[in-house]
């Protein structure tokens, strides 16, 4: 039977899915099943293995029975990202992934930090989403589409910060690794464990109880919702803030020629007519919309998302974690609470290496302070008011004043998670 020009139309949209090229959105409607071949029409039977992982549930959807909790940190660039990554890495049951999400940023929108585009926000949470979603069902060959060179046989040495999953460099995905090798620091994982699997790795994910995801590139809750309300996940948002002051600090720091503008300002008093505010401003409207999103308790983020200032977690880590753990119903090893007790009490050497995790955690959350001038201070503190009042950051009416209030800048607020 020939096949109309309808069903030739879809099944070029079809193989465009396949190649995990279409452009798609974040929509308020939770995942429909995939598409089923009609007796009548032309028969999709020649679709390729990739595109059986998209649809291997059809025609209907097989409801996560096991239960695994999945875990997504939602944060932005410098805001303690990182540490609160460890508090699920260092778990016996959760296996972790360091921001796989670069690898679509860097693939589909090399230049997304610098573009402004509808469209280029819209292709990256589109092809995120997509993302997330095999890899919270343990399918890390979906990733192949985003590593360049391409994976081949199934390994690569190109997985952004492999050393920052300890799944990634533990046995079995590490076969490679002695006793005395078990607890190996993030450089030394590739060195000694070698081009990385990404069947063992999938299989590793298989065997742990629960998945967590970190990333800093996605701006707002609400770009989440259609993967919160798939059945197919039993999915938890941590959404992670910090005081923009300390964002900003950390950022001209460590950034240092993308904020040279800033440093300018800082060092010299003038602030430059070219100053790009947007790098701040950004911060702090992607806040306010998500964190608004959140406290206004929508019946789709029931159950599912808890807001944790990074300044809290810094006072009192343990007694927060605990409180994460207790959200996401899953229980906190001795793994996690030794691992705080080793990186939250360093000293001032520490705390060097930029991407590190090791430091004193409640003098780091209000170094800023020393960090910034009052000028800019005050700048950021008009630029981002309703956030900062939003979230309890008190602000400072002088230089004396600023350094004198020390943690105390942050109010008491219990922000409970929705349940």
């Amino acid at each position: 039977m020939q096949c109309s020009w309808k069903a030739v139309l879809l099944l070029a949209l079809a193989s465009i899915a396949i190649q995990y090229t279409a452009i798609r959105t974040f929509t308020s409607k939770s995942f429909h099943s995939c598409p089923i071949p009609s007796p009548v029409n032309c028969s999709l039977s020649q679709d390729t293995d990739a595109a059986d992982r998209l649809c291997d549930e059809s025609p209907t959807f097989s409801y996560n029975l096991s239960r695994k909790t999945h875990v997504l940190i939602l944060a932005t660039t410098r805001s303690g990202s990182s540490f609160v990554g460890q508090l699920f890495n260092q778990h016996f049951d959760v296996f972790y992934l360091f921001e796989p999400l670069y690898h679509v940023q860097y693939t589909l929108i090399p230049k997304l930090t610098q573009s402004k585009s509808v469209t280029d926000r819209r292709v990256m949470l589109g092809a995120s989403r997509d993302l997330l979603r095999s890899l919270y069902d343990c399918d890390l060959y979906f990733l192949e589409n985003y590593i360049k060179p391409q994976p081949v046989n199934h390994t690569t040495d190109r997985l952004f910060r492999r050393g920052a999953s300890k799944a990634l460099c533990s046995p079995p995905v590490c076969e490679s690794l002695g006793a005395v090798d078990l607890h190996l620091e993030e450089g030394d994982c590739v060195k000694k464990c070698g081009t990385l699997n990404l069947t063992l790795a999938t299989e590793s994910c298989r065997e742990h109880g629960h998945v967590a995801i970190k990333t800093v590139r996605v701006p707002e809750v609400s770009d989440l919702r259609a993967l919160v309300e798939d059945p197919r996940l039993n999915l938890k948002v941590i959404q992670l803030v910090r005081d923009p002051r300390g964002i900003l600090a950390s950022r001209s720091e460590t950034f240092r020629d993308t904020y040279r503008l800033w440093r300018i300002w800082d060092g010299t008093g003038r602030k430059p007519y070219n100053l790009d505010v947007t790098q701040l401003t950004t911060v702090c409207e992607d806040f306010w919309n998500s964190v608004s999103t959140g406290l206004n308790r929508p019946p789709w983020l029931k159950g599912k998302y808890m807001l944790v200032r990074y300044e809290d977690l810094a006072r009192n880590p343990v007694k927060k974690t605990e409180e994460i753990y207790d959200f996401l119903g899953i229980p906190m090893d001795s793994n996690v609470e030794r691992w705080i007790q080793n990186n939250t009490r360093g000293d001032r050497s520490s705390s060097k290496h930029k991407y590190g995790t090791v430091r004193n955690s409640a003098a780091t959350a209000e170094k800023w302070r020393f960090r910034l001038s009052y000028e800019i201070v005050a700048f950021t503190q008009h630029a981002c008011q309703q956030v900062l009042a939003q979230l309890g950051y008190k602000t400072a009416s002088s230089e004396e004043e600023l350094k004198n209030l020390s943690i105390s800048l942050v109010e008491e607020r219990d922000f409970l998670p929705f349940s």
